[in-house]
C-alpha cells in the first residue's frame, strides 16, 4: 500500500531502539524522510544503519534545553510528523515510590511529548497540514496496580492528546494516541521463557506464548511491527478523517467499549 509519505519528514523520538527504531523503519520504507532520534550522543549515528536515509538527531528531550538542541538540529528539514514514541516506566509502589520518582516519570512520559509539539506544532500550522502521534498504553484505561507514577503519567498523556485535538481543529493538522498492551519484545520473550521453563508451561517459544497469552483473543502477543505499521498508517494522508483518537492495539485482552 502506498501510504504517500514520499514528500514528508518525520521526527520519532526515542527511535534509537525498540520499538521506536521499528517505527522508524517502516516509514523510511514508506518513502518518508526520517530523524531518528538518540537522547545520548552516539545512540542516533548508530541507529541509522538500519533505516534507510535516516537522519541522525540527539537531545535529551526530558529538559527543555534537550529539546530545544533536538529543534535546531531539524531546522533545515520541515517536520511534518511527530511521533511522540519516547517513554519510559521504572519499578514503583504507591509505599516506595517518592515525589522524585512521580516528577521522573511525568518528565519522560508527558514533558518530553509536550515540549516537541510546542517546537514543532506551529510549523504544521503554517504549512496546513501535520501529524501528531503519541504513543501511551492500555494501561491508562485500566492502570496496574504497581508502578502507579507511570500509569498516571501516561493517563495524562491520553488526556493531553485529546486537549491538543481539539485545540488545531481546522488546521489540517491530526493528532491521536496509540496505545499498546504487551507488545513482544526480547526482553519480554526471554522472561517468559524463564518464568514458562520454571513452571513446565512447555519447552518451545509456541508453547508457551500460548499459556501466556490465554487471555489475549488473538492467542498471541502484539508484535512491535503490528504498532508500528499502525503508526504509519496514522501518519499518512490516507488516515485523514482519525483524530482525536485512542487506538488501542492488544489483541482484544482490555474488552472494553470505551
Amino acid at each position: 500500500m502506498d501510504l504517500k509519505l514520499s514528500n514528508r519528514c518525520v521526527f520519532v523520538s526515542g527511535s534509537h531502539r525498540g520499538t521506536g527504531l521499528i517505527i522508524a523503519q517502516y516509514l523510511a520504507q514508506a518513502g518518508a524522510r526520517v530523524l531518528v532520534h538518540g537522547l545520548e550522543p552516539g545512540q542516533a549515528q548508530a541507529a541509522i544503519e538500519d533505516v534507510p536515509g535516516g537522519i541522525p538527531v540527539t537531545g535529551d528531550i526530558r529538559t527543555d534545553d534537550g529539546a530545544r538542541a533536538v529543534a535546531v538540529m531539524c531546522e533545515h528539514e520541515q517536520v511534518d510528523i511527530l511521533i511522540n514514541n519516547y517513554g519510559a516506566t521504572e519499578a514503583g509502589s504507591w509505599v516506595s515510590s517518592t515525589s522524585a520518582d512521580w516528577l521522573a516519570s511525568y518528565q519522560r512520559n508527558v514533558l518530553s511529548a509536550q515540549r516537541m509539539i510546542q517546537l514543532f506544532l506551529p510549523g504544521m500550522i503554517k504549512g496546513g497540514w501535520g501529524r501528531i502521534i503519541n504513543l501511551g498504553t492500555v494501561g491508562s484505561t485500566r492502570p496496574n496496580d504497581r508502578n502507579p507514577q507511570y500509569y498516571a503519567a501516561k493517563g495524562a498523556l491520553a488526556t493531553m492528546t485529546i486537549s491538543l485535538a481539539r485545540e488545531v481543529s481546522g488546521t489540517g493538522v491530526r493528532v491521536n494516541l496509540v496505545s499498546p498492551g504487551m507488545i513482544l519484545t526480547p526482553e519480554v520473550e526471554a522472561a517468559y521463557v524463564a518464568r514458562g521453563k520454571r513452571k513446565g508451561w512447555g519447552d518451545t517459544w509456541q508453547e508457551i506464548e500460548a499459556k501466556v497469552a490465554e487471555d489475549i483473543p488473538i492467542g498471541r502477543i502484539v508484535r512491535r511491527e503490528e504498532v508500528a505499521w499502525l503508526v504509519a498508517f496514522l501518519a499518512s494522508p490516507l488516515a485523514d478523517a482519525v483524530h482525536g483518537q485512542n487506538i488501542r492495539i492488544d489483541g482484544g485482552a482490555l474488552g472494553i467499549l470505551t
